[in-house]
């Protein structure tokens, strides 16, 4: 560990940050150390000649950044940076389930620190108390006021700002889910406009949500609320335009964030979409659209899907005639399944930020979404955080240079989190640009008997990708010890994704060509088929709790129990089969069509369970 002596001009509170982020730099303070001479300046500037360094630094984020890139031991180096954007930082999805432990906040906040961005959100839909709402967010693992409020403090050591991140008109069904608040209701996910009562519920979520926090920012949500009005609101008060519901409830929730001193954003797709049509299809807003718009506010253009830079730079022009701040909100894929999707991260990352970074955008976010249960651990979005922090202050991609810093920042290969990707396609498949595939997702769910990728799975061996990955992810876990969780996790996931595709690749051929002495041996592996599924369940817990509230993991067990039951189930009958008890096993026996694969190869992302499991319906 390099010992340094930091002498000069130091942000407030620098013994406490520099205390915390000591193991993370490799750094210790220490009078007989290297001295490091400080000073405030208009930019963020590094010089040393082997033995002296001095550092300037225009923000407290760029001090500690900084620190993060003196050479380690000492060597000769001359670094100028000048941020591309005020604020840059990461939205953590705290509402599909996995609601992440304070102490795993506070680990993000570090490497926040380090990478230089300083903008934190947490997305909370019902995740946060609500103290005169008991309800709200029951037994979800909700945050409390003191949680919150100790992450702000540990934020602003390093100069980071947290703000609230809530939903204020749709994505509220687990709220409205509860009898409580049925009369609330515009549909199961939208909150009813112009009903007072919304109104004194939705002051009584922004006191809670902005109490915990020194920001005046606040993120109030309001996208994909869709069939606002149309519902309940239309069976009280009529038809009315969509758009004209829309504002006028924006109106009357910003006169509650004025009340509480509050600079909103929110999300911007809806005014696009109230004109028929989205960010890349159709013209400029139209006046219905623009007018709807609260000077008040800033819109959110939130894009994960294009690699093209100029694709970003039309929908800029576009927010650019709404006449309010825009900001922008790119994708770290950590939402696919159980595994991100790097290869889009990177490639639309890049382009997006390049837009913004000419359209002289202020504020970007990398959203890290947890879509349908929260499968990817949030850990395994560090290296497009990173990405994030290398684009803001250097202006460009170098994934040299970025593979460094990352090891820099994380103690992480950054190979290694690029081939977590692996899981999703096998080499023979194409990624679709905006649609990727996540094989490794509808292949631990697809059901043994009742096979719907039978056909798209067709010629890509499957079972041999996926043992090819175990030992790679094996080595990774002993080379990056700080995450050998995480790849133990990963390991054992390809293990039991080989022995069910094994079963996949050939069960259905088998009873087709009446080869009992197949269906034998099938039958015979499935208990250690079984016995992988519940190895990888138990350290996909193990690595859940590790950063997780427990909260919200048993829908994952729900899910790995009901894979368990039913290879048990296909064992019977495959048994049977074998052993010339039955002449047939008719779900294996019915032909299978294409449902997902296209021409090129490509397969669309498979991401829900009511897609994956069954043909039938999970919910209704």
């Amino acid at each position: 560990m390099q010992k340094i002596r930091l002498t000069g001009q130091l942000p407030d509170r620098w013994q406490e940050a520099l205390a915390e982020l000591a193991p993370e730099l490799d750094m210790l303070p220490a009078e007989d150390g290297a001295e490091i001479v400080c000073s405030r300046g208009d930019c963020l500037a590094l010089e040393c000649d082997g033995g002296r360094v001095r550092l300037t630094w225009a923000e407290p984020i760029q001090f500690y950044r900084a620190l993060s890139l003196v050479p380690l031991p000492l060597a000769p180096c001359s670094i100028r940076e000048q941020p591309r954007f005020s604020s840059a930082g990461v939205m953590f999805d705290c509402s599909r389930n996995g609601v992440l432990k304070p102490e795993a906040v506070r680990l993000f906040l570090r490497k926040m620190a380090l990478m230089g961005l300083n903008l934190g959100m947490l997305y909370t839909e019902d995740t946060y108390e609500v103290p005169e709402q008991p309800f709200f967010g029951y037994k979800r693992g909700r945050y409390t006021y003191e949680e919150l409020k100790g992450l702000d403090d540990y934020a602003a050591l390093f100069g980071v700002e947290l703000c609230p991140c809530i939903q204020v008109l749709g994505h509220l069904k687990r709220v409205l889910h509860w009898p409580a608040f049925h009369r609330l209701r515009d549909n199961a996910e939208v909150l009813l406009a112009d009903d007072d009562e919304t109104y004194a519920l939705i002051e009584q979520m922004v006191r809670a949500a902005c109490a915990p926090f020194r920001s005046r920012r606040i993120h109030i949500g309001m996208d994909e609320a869709y069939g606002v009005g149309l519902g309940e609101h239309l069976a009280r008060f009529g038809y009315e335009d969509p758009r004209a519901v829309i504002g006028r409830h924006l109106t009357r929730v910003l006169d509650i964030t004025d009340k509480f001193g509050l600079k909103p954003m929110m999300w911007s797709d809806m005014y696009f979409h109230l004109d028929g049509g989205g960010y890349h299809s159709g013209g400029m807003p139209s006046e219905k659209a623009k007018a709807a718009v609260d000077r008040r506010v800033s819109l959110v253009y939130w894009d994960y899907y294009h690699a093209k830079e100029e694709e970003y730079a039309q929908a800029l022009v576009k927010h650019a005639a709404f006449g309010v701040p825009t900001v922008f909100a790119g994708g770290l894929w950590t939402w696919p399944g159980p595994a991100p999707a790097y290869p889009l991260t990177i490639g639309n990352t890049i382009a997006g930020l390049t837009a913004c970074m000419k359209a002289d955008v202020d504020t970007v976010l990398a959203t890290a979404w947890g879509d349908n249960g929260a499968e990817t651990n949030m850990l395994t979005a560090l290296l497009g955080m990173q990405l994030y922090g290398e684009m803001t202050y250097t202006g460009a991609y170098d994934a040299d240079a970025l593979a460094a810093r990352f090891r820099r920042c994380c103690h992480a290969d950054a190979q290694a989190f690029l081939d977590i990707s692996r899981m999703n396609y096998t080499p023979e498949m194409k990624n679709h640009p905006n649609d990727p595939v996540n094989v490794c997702k509808f292949m631990l769910y697809q059901d043994p008997l009742v096979e719907l990728f039978e056909a798209d799975t067709e010629g890509f061996r499957l079972a041999d990708h996926f043992a090819s990955l175990a030992p790679l992810y094996a080595r990774y876990a002993q080379e990056n010890p700080e995450y050998r969780l995480l790849f133990e996790h990963y390991s054992a996931m390809a293990r039991a994704l080989a022995l069910k595709c094994a079963w996949h690749e050939r069960a259905a051929k088998a009873v087709r060509a009446g080869d009992r002495d197949t269906a034998a041996k099938l039958a015979e592996g499935v208990p250690a088929t079984i016995e992988a599924v519940e190895e990888m369940r138990r350290l996909w817990r193990r690595l859940w709790e590790s950063t997780n509230k427990p909260n919200g993991f048993e829908v994952i067990d729900v899910r790995l129990g009901g894979v368990e039951a039913r290879l048990s189930t296909a064992r019977e009958k495959m048994a049977d089969f074998a052993a010339g008890r039955t002449d047939d096993i008719p779900e294996l026996t019915e032909p299978s069509l294409l449902c997902k694969r296209r021409p090129d190869n490509s397969i669309g992302c498979t991401n829900t369970m009511d897609e994956i499991a069954t043909a039938s319906t999970i919910d209704w």
